[in-house]
């Protein structure tokens, strides 16, 4: 009996100090995977910066040519169309919003910047985050 008694109040802790995660906290931690894909973007390292998507081929990127589905497919056209440090040049996000949406995923609004020798470069884009195996992971991603 003492034993279950024993057992009983050990879950009852564990359930009870278990931490939830504020709304803010979580709208930081999008932040953070965005500060990463700013500095990964700086030193040219798309890969790098492809880490903030979820790598699956049902990632969704819909920008000015159109919807490409997938990870890879998203990478290899960024890899096309920023092939030099020259055309990555630094990026900069700026979030004018980002909402909750359900439990686990939340939109983010903003406008995006890029200064670089061939031309700067600027738009807006609209990006669903998810957590998907306790990681923020940008599921789909509309820029333009």
């Amino acid at each position: 009996m003492k034993k279950l008694f024993s057992i009983v109040f050990l879950g009852i802790l564990l359930v009870s100090c278990k931490q939830e995660i504020s709304e803010e906290t979580e709208k930081q931690q999008i932040l953070s995977v965005m500060e990463k894909q700013e500095k990964a973007w700086f030193n040219h390292d798309l890969e790098g910066f492809m880490q903030g998507y979820w790598k699956s081929d049902s990632l969704k990127f819909y920008g000015r040519n159109g919807i490409t589905f997938g990870w890879q497919k998203t990478l290899d056209n960024y890899k096309k169309g920023y092939p030099t440090k020259a055309h990555t040049g630094t990026l900069t996000f700026k979030v004018n919003d980002i909402s909750k949406i359900t439990e686990g995923s939340y939109s983010v609004m903003g406008a995006y910047h890029l200064k670089r020798t061939v031309g700067d470069a600027e738009g807006v884009f609209m990006i669903i985050f998810k957590r998907i195996r306790g990681e923020w992971k940008i599921i789909a991603d509309t820029s333009c």
